[in-house]
């Protein structure tokens, strides 16, 4: 399967009532038609409540698979259309989870590249209506992935998407994502451990010490 966009969703931020008290989310996403400007902060048409912890120049773009979404759909039973999990770009015939920190791809006319996976929080939960929500879809190992915009452009449904680079290292974003769950710090050397030297010995060590080499 050619890879490629099928959807690009946007979304207001709205207020919201999470335990009794009003809070702000913009994790609701709809999709749009015709080409739509990526920028380096985001995507154009979209807004984010908190942009310390979502958005920003290294989470400017979060997209998640067509294939992992139907997967949700036959767990939980009920469909899980483009934008329900909060994803600005919806994409098929690509395994985010398995794509390395730092590789890159050419989207439409923009080019971004994988920072990080979706690390869950109470907002995903509320949109699912499942405040245990997060939990699942972190055991699930289908985080999807945040990206940086390397080159601004205009992207749009039915877009091709291209591999342009992959580091050789094998920290994948399905890895981690369940790493940081249990433990945050050593999510966080192994992110600077690719970023920093990526065949050094240090990694492996990390990755040993995550049980995952």
């Amino acid at each position: 399967m050619t890879p490629r966009v099928v959807s690009i969703n946007v979304g207001a931020v709205r207020e919201v009532i999470f335990r009794g008290e009003i809070r702000t989310t913009g994790i609701w996403k709809d999709p749009v038609t015709g080409p739509v400007a990526v920028r380096t902060n985001g995507v154009e048409g979209d807004t984010q409540a908190d942009p310390t912890v979502h958005g920003g120049p290294s989470k400017a773009v979060y997209a998640y698979a067509a294939e992992d979404n139907s997967w949700w759909e036959q767990q939980l039973g009920t469909p899980v259309p483009p934008g329900t999990l909060g994803e600005n770009l919806t994409i098929s015939g690509v395994d985010l989870n398995q794509s390395v920190i730092g590789e890159q791809w050419r989207v439409g006319g923009a080019v971004l590249q994988v920072t990080q996976p979706r690390f869950p929080c109470w907002k995903l939960g509320l949109r699912m209506g499942d405040e245990g929500f997060p939990r699942r879809f972190l055991a699930a190992r289908r985080p999807g992935s945040y990206f940086s915009v390397v080159h601004e452009g205009d992207v749009e449904a039915g877009d091709s998407l291209e591999q342009i680079a992959r580091p050789p290292h094998p920290v994948t974003g399905g890895l981690n994502a369940p790493v940081n769950h249990a433990d945050p710090e050593l999510a966080l050397r192994l992110l600077e451990a690719t970023e920093s030297n990526p065949e050094a010995g240090e990694l492996k060590r990390l990755l040993t010490e995550a049980g995952v080499a």
